[in-house]
């Protein structure tokens, strides 16, 4: 049977209403209606609550209707009430031993638009209640006929009939229906009183559900909308993520995740917790990734992207705290550098299965102080797998946060090739119920660049050697089937070269082509001096290397290395 249709008998010690002990049964009556209805933020339970209260102690059988729009969207019609809204209702109640009947002429959940002339309507409408003290036939068959259900008149002929508004801080969210078959007392004046008292209870929990959901379903919107729809794909990681919102709206909260493209088909991955639940929370965390993105395109290690983050985000609210990883990965030199604030660590699967969890300063969350992160470098082993995690994965109120690192590394361990199942079997094993915290998940598989991915080559510091780039770009071009671009890619490489040799001074020059999501065209040097692309008449002889490479390059700029810097050039791929 449906959890909102609810069948109840007399307890042993429960006289009806009506009975000679009725005022004390009244009193009786609402100090249950207070302390049993309105137990969850929930509309439909709220509704089988208030059944469960007034049948049989009330009412042989009960119905509850609200508006449609309440439940499905957490708002009222843009209308006055004037009867014509669409109503749900949302539990029914019976007094045992015949709620088959009751359960044909009123199902649970049914959608029904109620015309003007039915007392359902003029309830709504006036926003009072309408008793029958007993329904005759004529009335009973009329309002079957409007339900087009000849179950409905025979359920209610002769019965004693009340419906009451549903009123919660000057709105009608709907009306209740308490019925009493012919063997029973009629309803009286007393027991409209009673009955007004009962959906004034419960109409104000339901107000307060009706909130509650629509600031989560707000809270959630906002949540979804700032985290990203479709995560880059970058050269040489295979990448899988998972978002989980928490069951209540207490812990919708800031958890993020983000896949940053950096030049040079290298990659930032991030995940970030806010602390603190709710709107507010969520409209931080879209701040603080919006910031991580801005600070990533500046190419700054990972310490030195949380140490600003960490700045800003006190400029941002310096009351909201929030806990972030950071970390930049090479697919040519399989090179990961990591810095966290307050996050959990990260975690390293290797390719035979074991595990293992980065060793990184903790460091401050993000919104406290101004001590800097450190920043630690590792190099993945081919087929490793990189967690990066948010807490509310691995804490709980039944384990420490220790022992849910040991279990997550336990899952991780688990043989599988596909980074989907790894999440899914993840998140499945170690978030069973209803948890008060989100969760942000973010794998990523290492894998080897093939020859197909990555070519270089070192030339020397001479004239001559912006003639040996040009047949090395227009030979792995044509070997990589992409001979459209062999021209553009020879030009924009021998321009680099040229300038690397007039202005760069001694030392090797290095040229590397890689295919991931566009082509780039990276020329290393061992000057740290930026290119600046200079302002040329038609008199002069040079100057207009870089000016060329910005008409033609999709985009291009420059990073600096530890042996001088890189200039850097994308094209996109036919």
């Amino acid at each position: 049977m449906n959890r909102r249709f609810v069948t109840t008998s007399p307890g042993a010690g429960e006289p009806r209403v009506g009975s000679p002990a009725s005022l004390h049964e009244r009193l009786s009556l609402l100090n249950a209606a207070s302390t049993r209805i309105g137990s969850t933020l929930d509309l439909f339970e709220t509704g089988r609550e208030l059944m469960e209260v007034c049948v049989p102690r009330f009412a042989d059988a009960a119905g509850i209707l609200v508006q449609d729009r309440i439940v499905t969207e957490g708002e009222f019609p843009h209308r006055t009430t004037d009867g014509s809204a669409l109503v749900r209702r949302i539990a029914v109640g019976v007094a045992a031993p015949s709620p088959g009947q009751y359960a044909e002429a009123f199902p649970v959940d049914e959608i029904v638009v109620y015309e003007a002339w039915t007392p359902y309507a003029t309830c709504m409408a006036t926003g009072t209640s309408i008793l029958y003290p007993r329904l005759d036939a004529r009335t009973a068959a009329r309002i079957g006929r409007f339900w087009k259900r000849d179950s409905v008149a025979r359920v209610l002929q002769d019965s004693s009939f009340l419906v009451v508004p549903l009123k919660a801080r000057g709105q009608v969210l709907g009306f209740v229906v308490f019925t009493r078959t012919p063997q029973s007392a009629p309803f009286d004046e007393q027991d409209v009183t009673l009955g007004e008292d009962l959906a004034a209870r419960t109409a104000v929990c339901l107000d307060n559900a009706r909130l509650y959901g629509r600031e989560r379903r707000t809270a959630l919107t906002l949540q979804s909308s700032l985290l990203p729809a479709d995560l880059y794909r970058p050269l040489g990681l295979s990448i899988a993520s998972r978002y989980l919102p928490a069951s209540d709206l207490a812990g919708v909260g800031g958890d993020w995740y983000d896949v940053i493209p950096l030049p040079g088909c290298r990659v930032a991955l991030v995940v970030g917790d806010v602390m603190g639940h709710g709107i507010r929370a969520a409209a931080t965390m879209g701040q603080l990734r919006t910031a991580a993105r801005t600070l990533a395109g500046l190419d700054l290690s990972p310490g030195e992207v949380l140490f600003r983050l960490n700045r800003m985000s006190q400029d941002l609210d310096s009351a909201q705290i929030a806990t972030c990883v950071y970390a930049t990965y090479d697919p040519v030199t399989r090179l990961c550098s990591l810095a966290r604030a307050g996050h959990v660590p990260p975690i390293i699967v290797r390719s035979d299965g074991g595990t293992e969890v980065v060793e990184l300063p903790s460091g401050l969350p993000l919104g406290i102080g101004d001590a800097p992160a450190e920043t630690v470098e590792t190099v993945l082993p081919p087929g490793a797998v990189l967690a990066l995690y948010t807490d509310g994965l691995v804490e709980s109120r039944d384990r420490d946060i220790d022992e849910g690192i040991g279990e997550l590394r336990r899952l991780l361990a688990e043989s599988t090739e596909d980074l989907e199942e790894v999440c899914d079997r993840t998140i499945g094993a170690q978030r069973p119920g209803h948890e008060r915290d989100d969760i942000a998940l973010l794998l990523a598989r290492v894998r080897e660049l093939s020859s197909e991915e990555v070519a270089e080559i070192t030339l020397p510091p001479e004239s001559g050697s912006a003639a040996d780039a040009r047949r090395f770009a227009r030979a792995t071009l044509c070997g990589w089937n992409l001979r459209s671009l062999a021209d553009t890619t020879e030009l924009m490489v021998s321009e680099l070269v040229t300038n690397a040799v007039r202005h760069a001074g001694e030392g090797p020059i290095g040229v590397r082509l890689l295919r991931g999501p566009t082509l780039v065209c990276e020329v290393a040097d061992v000057s740290p001096v930026a290119p600046v692309i200079r302002q040329t008449s038609g008199a002069d002889d040079g100057g207009r290397g870089l000016r060329l490479v910005n008409r033609v390059a999709r985009r291009w700029g420059f990073r600096p290395i530890a042996e001088g810097k890189i200039i850097w050039v994308e094209l996109n791929l036919p």
